[in-house]
C-alpha cells in the first residue's frame, strides 16, 4: 500500500467505460495510480475527497460537460493539472479550454503509446508551476 500512496494520482473522467478502462490500464501499467469517474458530478465529488495530480477529462458527457467541470476544477483545485480528451477535432474548443487552464488537449481515438508521454509532460509542467508558486511564497 505504501507504493500506491507515492504514485502520482490520475482521475480519468469519461462516460464510456471502455475508454476509462483503456486509459486506466495503460497509465497504471507505467506506474500511475488511477481512479475512474463516469460523469462530471462524480469527478467533482471525488476531487472534494481526494487529491489528484491530474485529471483526464472528456468534453462531451451527459449531464455536466467537461468544459463546465474544467471551470470548477480550475476554480476549486487550481493545483490539479487537467488534460481535455475529446472526439471533436475543433481548434476553437482546444484554444478555449487551454485558455481556461487545461494543460493539453487530446483527440480521440487516443494513441495509447503517446498517452503516457502527454501525461508526463502535463505533470512535469504542473510540478514546475507548483515549485514556482512555492518559491514566490518565500520571497
Amino acid at each position: 500500500m505504501g507504493n500506491l500512496a507515492n504514485k502520482e494520482q490520475i482521475l480519468i473522467v469519461d462516460d464510456l467505460a471502455s475508454m476509462r478502462w483503456l486509459m486506466s490500464r495503460k497509465l497504471f501499467d507505467v506506474g500511475y495510480g488511477c481512479t475512474e469517474a463516469a460523469d462530471g458530478d462524480t469527478a467533482l465529488a471525488l476531487l472534494s475527497k481526494h487529491q489528484f495530480d491530474l485529471v483526464l477529462l472528456d468534453i462531451a458527457m451527459p449531464g455536466k460537460s467537461g468544459i463546465a467541470v474544467l471551470y470548477e476544477i480550475v476554480a476549486s483545485y487550481p493545483d490539479t493539472a487537467v488534460i481535455m480528451v475529446t472526439a471533436r477535432d475543433n481548434a476553437e474548443t482546444a484554444i478555449e479550454t487551454m485558455k481556461m487552464g487545461a494543460y493539453d488537449y487530446i483527440i480521440k481515438p487516443i494513441n495509447y503509446y503517446k498517452l503516457p508521454v502527454r501525461v508526463r509532460s502535463a505533470l512535469d509542467k504542473r510540478k514546475l508551476m507548483l515549485e514556482n508558486k512555492e518559491s514566490r511564497l518565500h520571497f
